[in-house]
């Protein structure tokens, strides 16, 4: 029985490690290090204003997920990074982004971003 189950195990293994290849054609996802210390990406926060007045990442704008929608021209051509408290706003405004054609990245929370700022200024 324990060889039976043992074999059945191997198997599923070997068939999905098999699965994945080298080219699928999916551009490689870029490091979310790289992107928020890059000069050329805007951070947005998109929890309600007091929460973002109550504290944030460097350099951070406010846009509310609620707003999100009314603002994407002024954030067409720009490399976006979005973040919330815990990533499920961040989440929804990545699809939103997305669908409009916005190079976006999900950041996450904004704790998250701030210690890749921090990390960066401590010289890591």
């Amino acid at each position: 029985m324990t060889v039976k189950i043992f074999g059945f195990l191997l198997a599923a293994i070997l068939v999905v490690t098999s699965c994945k290849t080298a080219g699928t054609g999916i551009a490689p996802i870029a490091d979310i290090r790289e992107v928020v210390n890059s000069s050329d990406a805007t951070l947005v926060d998109v929890r309600i204003p007091e929460q973002y007045e109550a504290g944030t990442a460097k350099n951070a704008i406010n846009i509310p997920l609620a707003e999100l929608q009314n603002t994407i021209d002024s954030l067409k051509g720009k490399k976006i990074v979005v973040f919330c408290n815990k990533g499920i706003q961040a989440d929804q405004a990545m699809e939103i982004l997305k669908k409009n054609g916005i190079e976006a990245y999900d950041g996450t929370s904004w704790k998250n971003v701030k210690a890749i700022q921090d990390e960066k200024s401590s010289g890591k």
